[in-house]
């Protein structure tokens, strides 16, 4: 029998090449008159579809923070400057670093801070005062669709999430065109996690029949697209595939869950403030082949849609292999690259067993079962 289950994503989205373009028409549809823009520090000058799209913003406000993850400072400086705005709409362009600062601003001024007491847990979510619209310009974490927000407090170098369906955005512009420009290492990070985000969907607890369609197709799209964009990221096929596996992702991710490879990837990234995508791909396949073991079932269907071909063991180490194909392709860095070392991983374990995704996971992890996967991620050295 399938279990019962609910979903609600009433998130209006726009998909395909030039979408972009039509962000003012978006806005108007809102009755929005004067827009706060989020977004990185010069991201209009190096993506022409962003220039192009804000153009027509008479009156808009803008707030550019810096490259990279997200931090309750930048959320609490951007909640100061649109309190002060008078501005009705928040516009984010960008990665999931601009979208989540977004979510989280938005929310703040909505609600009142400071953003951490939100991240405590038990504070009840309203609906938003204004609308909020999201143009991705990478293909990653489909946040643009997602319910939630990953903020790093800077004291404790913990990443502080939050999630309800009040944090979506009313529109998502998905425009590919938007991350032509993007460069190989970013394109192959962020697109690791939208792998991972359409996978886990499939074994975490939480899923469903409507998660497992959407990160089926997902990953498909994500396996046979990540490594295509990444050597030629002037391949418009590839990057339109890449964008709908991301928004896919994020769709999977919100149905059903993320899983255990976020918690502890969160953990590193907090710890070494490296970026969300990398640490995922990090620790990606370490987690699946713990977590197969559980449902076998489901990693096979994930290594059929990744092409991996049949070896009559039927345990789901053929997902696990297409994944660490994936990723030995893509030339990707291993733990020991990035400066983790063995003095790391007790840390690390207990902050990534305090998170909520790997609660999710089809059988719960222990302190020993992270270090030994991390140290299995060491054992690969320097290089795949």
């Amino acid at each position: 029998m399938i279990a019962p289950f609910r979903n609600h994503l009433p998130v209006k989205i726009r998909f395909g090449d030039g979408v972009a373009s039509q962000l003012a028409a978006v806005l108007d549809e809102e009755g929005a008159e004067r827009p706060f823009l989020i977004m990185d520090r010069g991201l209009d000058q190096f993506v022409p579809g962003v220039a192009a799209a804000i153009a027509p913003l008479d009156g808009a406000v803008r707030f550019e923070k810096d490259a990279g993850e997200p931090t309750v400072a930048v959320v609490e400086q951007a909640a100061e400057t649109l309190a002060a705005s008078g501005c009705d709409a928040v516009v984010a362009l960008g990665g999931g670093s601009s979208m989540d600062t977004a979510k989280a601003a938005r929310l703040v001024v909505g609600q009142g801070g400071p953003y951490l007491r939100f991240a405590a847990g038990g504070v009840a979510y309203e609906p938003p005062a204004m609308p909020l619209v999201c143009a991705p310009t990478t293909a990653g974490t489909g946040s643009e669709v997602s319910g939630g927000a990953v903020i790093t407090d800077q004291e404790t170098h913990i990443k502080a999430g939050i999630a309800s369906p009040f944090l979506r955005a009313q529109h998502a512009l998905v425009d590919a065109t938007l991350t032509h420009g993007l460069p190989p290492k970013l394109t192959a990070y962020t697109g690791i996690d939208a792998l991972a985000q359409a996978m886990a969907a499939l074994v975490v607890t939480a899923r469903t029949p409507v998660g497992d369609a959407i990160g089926l197709e997902g990953t498909r799209l994500a396996g046979g697209a990540l490594v295509r964009a990444v050597r030629d990221g002037s391949d418009a096929d590839a990057r339109s595939e890449m964008m709908c596996a991301s928004l896919l992702g994020g769709l999977a991710m919100n149905i059903s869950d993320c899983g255990s490879e976020h918690s502890i990837a969160q953990a590193i990234g907090g710890l070494l403030g490296l970026p969300h995508g990398l640490t995922i791909g990090l620790v990606l396949a370490e987690t699946m082949d713990r977590d197969r073991r559980f449902v076998p079932q489901q990693f096979e269907r994930i290594a059929d849609v990744l092409g991996e071909p049949q070896d009559g063991s039927g345990d789901g180490s053929r997902a696990v292999r297409a994944v660490r194909r994936i990723l030995a392709e893509l030339e990707f860095e291993t733990l020991q690259s990035v400066g983790l070392g063995e003095d790391h991983l007790d840390e690390l374990a207990e902050n990534a067993l305090a998170d909520y995704f790997i609660s999710v996971a089809p059988s719960p992890w222990s302190h020993d079962e992270v270090v030994a996967a991390l140290r299995a991620g060491l054992a690969l050295g320097d290089s795949r």
